[in-house]
């Protein structure tokens, strides 16, 4: 049986100023906003990946206190120009540290507005073998339009 992670809760405490960090700063793809009498909850996809953010009001993500989750790890083929975008967007983003020269051993971080931290690994293989290969990343609602 597969066990696949496929979405993370993020506790933010300003839905709005959430929004516009993960769409517009960091270039999450906005999967779904959605609201009834019940809650409000965002989806996130970040390119290329099979594992999605929400972000809202659901009682599950009422229990996290906003800015507790850290270190939350994304991948990234080259970690210098993923800063670079980041740092163009606005993000406030750590120097690029190796810790080991093998792959993998690069990484960055960010913060969200709450605190949420962010690490960054750099993987170079994820630029010529990507996780999810490109003829599947439809399922993940890359160019769905909202």
């Amino acid at each position: 049986m597969d066990w696949t992670l496929e979405v993370v809760i993020v506790p933010v405490s300003d839905l709005a100023a959430s929004i516009a960090f993960y769409r517009d700063q960091v270039g999450f793809t906005l999967d779904h906003d959605t609201t009834n009498e019940h809650m409000h909850v965002v989806q996130f996809t970040p390119r290329g990946s099979g594992c999605s953010i929400v972000i809202g009001t659901m009682p599950s993500q009422n229990e996290m206190a906003p800015g507790s989750l850290k270190g939350v790890q994304l991948v990234v083929a080259d970690a210098a120009a993923a800063r670079e975008e980041l740092v163009g967007r606005g993000v406030e983003c750590s120097e690029v540290m190796a810790f080991d020269e093998r792959d993998g051993g690069t990484f960055f971080g960010f913060s969200d507005p709450d605190g949420n931290s962010w690490a960054v690994q750099q993987i170079r293989a994820r630029a010529d073998t990507p996780l999810i290969p490109l003829e599947a990343r439809g399922r993940f609602g890359e160019g769905v339009e909202l």
